[in-house]
């Protein structure tokens, strides 16, 4: 049994991985805020301290007093289209936090630091679909802040010799999700505006493509990750091969929310029209498995979102810059 850390573990991805660590035997510890996440999602199995992982003193103590084998680092604030008006807390989180942590792993001798990065990192890429060997060039805030992050894994490693995983992962949804939050998570957005009676909103025609990948096809992977000796300082992506429109993505969600289509469209917003990734390595390194058609999975997720119940989203309350910000991001 491996004593191991799962920051954001109160929140959807890393709750997840948190079950599937505690399936696979780990001692798990939980470090989340709340900022994101529910209390309630965090495995009945793990211990839960709350906090930041910007907060050092807290951090240091955690470590020091836990002696960790492994880190699984998912705590991030992961809007990616709102990090533009972000910029400041989007570093403070994305990138100080995860330094906070990397330190603390570097000084109390943790063997693996597996990190969930994102597809964002390769930004508008001219090659589809996108492998890791595509040289990232990342066109938000947010995907800058995960670049960063990997390429100091990469410098941790060379120096103090920390092993790493890198995953990058993309447009995850399922149960758990924050389905409240109106920057992220399409999928949880579209079914969160149909709980509550109102038409599905796009940012732009919707001819914007994107490939959805179902929890239970991530998260046991990135959980794997200690255990795989081929994963040791790779990067990878992971998700589904799948690429859909986001006009196509809505006719699916209404119908596995037993709800009539009705979309309404924004005024474009910047961001990656096409984006969707290879996973050959993936396949290479963990071994092939099923991929969970999109139905089956929004179907799954259809009945978890009507038993949690619509949700009033909440506007970001420290915006830093309103320029060109969507209207209906605005506050009020």
């Amino acid at each position: 049994m491996s004593r191991v850390l799962v920051t954001g573990g109160a929140g959807f991805v890393g709750s997840h991985v948190a079950d599937a660590l505690i399936r696979r035997g780990h001692d798990v510890t939980v470090l989340d805020d709340l900022s994101g996440g529910f209390r309630e999602h965090v495995p009945g199995g793990a211990r839960f301290v709350p906090g930041d992982v910007a907060d050092a003193t807290l951090v240091d103590a955690l470590f020091a007093a836990s002696a960790f084998d492994h880190v699984f680092h998912l705590a991030a604030y992961a809007a990616e289209g709102l990090s533009h008006f972000i910029r400041r807390f989007n570093y403070s989180n994305n990138v100080l936090g995860s330094v906070t942590l990397l330190n603390a792993s570097v000084n109390h001798g943790v063997r693996t630091f597996v990190f969930t990065s994102s597809i964002a990192v390769y930004g508008a890429s001219p090659v589809l679909p996108v492998t890791e060997e595509v040289r990232p060039a990342p066109e938000d805030p947010y995907g800058i802040a995960k670049y960063a992050v990997e390429l100091d894994l990469r410098s941790a490693h060379d120096l103090f010799g920390l092993d790493f995983v890198v995953f990058r992962p993309h447009n995850i949804y399922g149960p758990r999700q924050n389905i409240a939050d109106p920057y992220r998570n399409v999928v949880g957005i579209f079914m969160n505006q149909l709980l509550q009676g109102r038409p599905m909103t796009i940012f732009g025609e919707g001819t914007q493509t994107r490939a959805f990948s179902y929890i239970d096809d991530v998260a046991p992977v990135i959980a794997e990750a200690i255990d795989v000796p081929g994963a040791r300082n790779q990067v990878f992506n992971v998700g589904s091969d799948e690429p859909v429109s986001l006009n196509d993505l809505c006719g699916r969600v209404a119908a596995a929310m037993g709800t009539a289509r009705t979309v309404v469209h924004l005024a474009p917003r910047r961001e990656v029209a096409h984006i969707h990734a290879a996973h050959g390595k993936l396949r290479r390194v963990f071994g092939d498995r099923p991929e969970t058609p999109l139905a089956d999975g929004l179907a799954a997720m259809a009945g978890w979102a009507r038993a949690w119940g619509a949700r009033a989203g909440t506007p970001f309350e420290h915006l830093e810059i309103e320029r060109h910000l969507p209207e209906s991001w605005r506050r009020g």
